[in-house]
């Protein structure tokens, strides 16, 4: 199938602010390279990189970043050092959507992000893979499905775990019943943070220093920061709500259960076997440093879900937990052991799941699980084993198939509803009751407005009928 023109519209006036339709991606044969685009190349997008350069027959043939400051050093450890083709650069993405040479794009930039762009690459007929949270917000969420399920292209979720197969594994054991009745999964993000600091706005001084980058005004200069700015209110720029720091600001970021913990609450809601739940209530706050932080830096989520078919209370619970600072060893495969996956449990990081049936419970971290069955919790069944979402992405483009991508995107914008709806309800300070069907917050207008943003700065819209 042929690719359809791509109508370029004029960088001047608002016109230029349109992406155009593309019914249908590209197909590519079995033996075709496979041509990508990597938008967001500071941290995560690095990898992105590496990660597709290591796969037969596919070329990274182009970068985007809102942050020229880093294309020169970029391109020369990751293309002219390995003799490879340099990359076409991009500021506006808007502008690598309308090369019809471009056969796919990984979406990492900021959460605020990564629908609005992922829609804007589905309309244009690019197959895509948008990091995790796949959406900032529900709305978002729910018009990006909408997209991927409209148009003939691939769309990858940023969910990495389900494509292991320790993850597939202890579902599949899950799912056989040898755990018993599953009632109870927790999601355990215990990630040691330090103080982000205060600064004031604008870029900074001589004397000022900040763990991403000395943001002075000849510095800025190459920055976009209306494009970085993209959906999110008008704000003057400051340091900490630029590189990394964005994670901790309601304006771009989703927390740290955003961050980091919607890998543990997607992989907590597919071992549980649950969609949407009906009742949520959240607390935290964000304790210790007086920052410029917003986002809370410990929370303890709870969220209820039907389960028809279990005994007595027909329900199932799920338990999210995010701590900052000093904390137990709570995922933890057994004694005076150390996780082999190596940043999921240190000094500083207890990160996992954790599944108690009527049989025992179960213990997972990114590569490897085990259970413990009986009151005397004696070892049973365990697995292991990591894949690769970069050549799964590949192998569907490749195929044409959707059903071969292990993490599709309905799961996550699941998993990020599960997400936003913990959020919510602990920035009201509240409990929510959610209709699954309707797909709102019951009885609770003020809740309800929150799952969209209040208003979106224009253009950088996300389209009503997409």
């Amino acid at each position: 199938m042929e690719r359809r023109t791509f109508i370029k519209s004029t960088l001047a006036g608002t016109a230029a602010l349109q992406v155009p339709l593309i019914l249908n991606a590209k197909i590519k044969g079995a033996n075709d390279r496979v041509r990508v685009g990597v938008i967001g190349i500071r941290g995560m997008g690095q990898n992105h990189i590496k990660s597709y350069q290591a796969l037969d027959n596919v070329e990274v043939a182009g970068i985007c970043d809102v942050d020229q400051n880093l294309f020169p050093g970029v391109i020369q450890q990751h293309f002219t050092d390995k003799h490879l083709p340099r990359p076409e650069t991009y500021v506006d993405m808007r502008r690598m959507f309308e090369n019809p040479d471009i056969d796919a794009v990984s979406i990492v930039t900021p959460n605020h992000w990564h629908a609005l762009a992922a829609i804007w690459a589905i309309q244009a007929g690019k197959h895509v893979s948008v990091e995790k949270p796949c959406c900032y917000n529900i709305y978002e969420g729910k018009k990006l499905l909408e997209a991927a399920e409209k148009y003939n292209v691939i769309v990858q979720d940023g969910a990495e775990q389900r494509h292991n197969p320790c993850s597939q594994s202890a579902v599949k054991f899950l799912e056989s019943g040898q755990l018993g009745e599953v009632y109870l999964a927790k999601g355990i993000c215990f990630k040691r943070r330090n103080t982000i600091g205060r600064f004031p706005d604008g870029p900074m001084q001589e004397d000022q220093k900040h763990p991403y980058g000395n943001f002075t005004i000849s510095y800025l200069s190459k920055v976009d920061y209306n494009m970085w700015l993209g959906p999110a209110p008008e704000r003057p720029f400051n340091p900490n709500r630029f590189h990394y720091n964005w994670h901790w600001n309601w304006d771009y970021g989703n927390g740290d259960m955003g961050n980091q913990g919607v890998h543990e609450v997607d992989i907590a809601r597919w071992g549980l076997g649950v969609t949407l739940p009906t009742k949520i209530s959240a607390m935290g706050g964000h304790f210790m440093f007086s920052d410029d932080q917003n986002t809370p830096n410990v929370l303890m989520a709870m969220f209820e879900f039907p389960n028809p078919n279990g005994q007595s209370d027909k329900k199932k619970m799920m338990q999210f937990e995010v701590r900052h600072w000093y904390s137990n060893r709570e995922v933890v495969l057994e004694e005076n052991s150390s996780n082999s996956a190596g940043y999921m449990m240190s000094a500083a990081n207890n990160i996992g799941n954790l599944f108690f049936g009527s049989k025992g419970y179960l213990v997972k971290n990114v590569d490897e699980w085990r259970t413990y069955l009986g009151s005397e919790g004696e070892p049973g069944p365990r697995g292991s084993g990591l894949g690769d979402n970069y050549q799964n992405f590949i192998d569907a483009i490749r195929a044409n198939d959707p059903g071969r991508i292990s993490a599709k995107i309905k799961d996550g914008v699941y998993s990020c509803i599960v997400m936003h709806l913990g959020n919510i309800s602990y920035r009201l300070g509240r409990s929510l009751d959610f209709d699954p069907e309707k797909m709102e917050i019951l009885n609770d207008p003020e809740a309800n407005a929150m799952m969209s943003r209040e208003e979106y700065r224009a253009p950088f819209v996300i389209p009503d009928k997409v």
